[in-house]
C-alpha cells in the first residue's frame, strides 16, 4: 500500500508540472539558504558609501539603506524563513499529531475534552494571539518558532482525529489491542504510520503557513530583529524606500510568494496522490 502511494505521487507530479517547478523552486531557495556562507559579501556589513545602489553585476540584488549587500541578506533571511517554517511546522505536526491520535484512539470523555479544547483554541485569532504572545517575550528567532508552532498544531490534530476514528477499527489494530500491545505501541506502530500520508500532506501546509505568519510577524516588526534578516523584516526595512530604491521590496516579496505557492502545490500533489480513489485507478 505503502508502495502504491509512492507510485501515486511519482504519477501526480508526471502530471502535475506545477509540481515539479514548485519542487525546483524550494530546492533552489533551500541549497541557497544552506550555502549562503558562501557569498563574498558579510549580509550584516554596513557601507555607507555604497546604499541604495541599483541591482548590478556587483551586487545582484543591490544594496541597502545601510549599503548591506541585499543578494547576501536574502540568502541569509531565506535561512531563517524556512528553518522557522520547517521547525515551527515539525512543533505543530508533533503536537497535532499527539492529540489527534489520543483523541481519536481513546474516545469519549478524553476525545470531548481534547476537541473541545482544539475548538476554543481555534475560535481565538491566533495572529492577534501571536503579537500578544511576541509583544511580552523577548522577540527571537526561537521565541517565534515556539509561538507559532504551539499556535497552528489545531487543524492538523482534527484531521489526525478524524483518520484516527477510522484506522482503528481495522483488523491489525484490533488484533494488536487484543494480543495486549500497550496503547502507546498501538498508537507509535500501527495507527500513525497508517496516517502518515494525511500528516505529510497536512505538514506541507503547514510549513507555508509558519512562513507567512514569521513574514507577517517580522513585517511588523515584531519578529526577527536587526541586524539580523528574514524575508518579513527585509519587507518591512524596504517601506520607507518604495520609491527609491523598489527592488529592495520586490525580491523579498517574491521570494515569501514563491514559498508559499509552491508548498501549497506540493500539498495539493500529495492530496490527490494519497486520495483512495486514485489509488483505486
Amino acid at each position: 500500500m505503502n508502495r502504491m502511494r509512492w507510485r501515486n505521487v511519482k504519477a501526480q507530479f508526471k502530471e502535475q508540472k506545477t509540481g515539479i517547478v514548485a519542487l525546483i523552486i524550494l530546492t533552489i531557495f533551500i541549497i541557497g539558504a544552506v550555502f549562503a556562507f558562501l557569498s563574498p559579501y558579510d549580509p550584516n556589513k554596513l557601507v555607507p558609501t555604497e546604499r541604495l545602489l541599483p541591482p548590478s553585476a556587483t551586487h545582484w540584488f543591490g544594496t541597502d539603506d545601510y549599503g548591506r549587500d541585499y543578494f547576501a541578506r536574502a540568502l541569509y533571511g531565506g535561512r531563517v524563513s524556512l528553518s522557522v517554517g520547517f521547525l515551527a511546522m515539525a512543533i505543530a505536526v508533533v503536537v497535532g499529531t499527539a492529540v489527534g491520535a489520543v483523541s481519536g484512539y481513546f474516545g469519549g470523555f478524553i476525545d470531548n475534552l481534547l476537541m473541545r479544547m482544539v475548538d476554543v483554541l481555534m475560535s481565538i485569532p491566533s495572529f492577534f494571539l501571536m503579537l500578544i504572545l511576541n509583544a511580552y517575550l523577548k522577540p527571537s528567532i526561537p521565541t517565534i518558532i515556539i509561538i507559532i508552532g504551539l499556535l497552528s498544531w489545531m487543524s492538523i490534530a482534527r484531521i489526525v482525529r478524524a483518520e484516527t476514528l477510522s484506522v482503528k477499527e481495522r483488523e491489525y489494530v484490533m488484533y494488536a489491542r487484543v494480543s495486549g500491545q500497550s496503547t502507546l505501541r498501538i498508537i507509535t506502530k500501527h495507527i500513525v504510520p497508517s496516517i502518515l500520508p494525511t500528516i505529510i500532506v497536512s505538514a506541507s501546509i503547514n510549513i507555508a503557513s509558519a512562513i507567512l505568519m514569521e513574514s507577517s510577524l517580522s513585517f511588523l516588526g515584531l519578529g526577527v530583529q536587526q541586524p539580523n534578516s528574514s524575508w518579513g523584516s527585509m519587507l518591512n526595512n524596504a517601506q520607507g524606500f518604495i520609491g527609491e530604491a523598489p527592488y529592495m521590496a520586490i525580491f523579498p516579496g517574491l521570494f515569501i510568494l514563491l514559498t508559499v505557492l509552491s508548498f501549497n502545490f506540493l500539498g495539493d500533489v500529495f492530496r490527490v496522490a494519497f486520495e483512495p480513489k486514485v489509488n483505486r485507478r
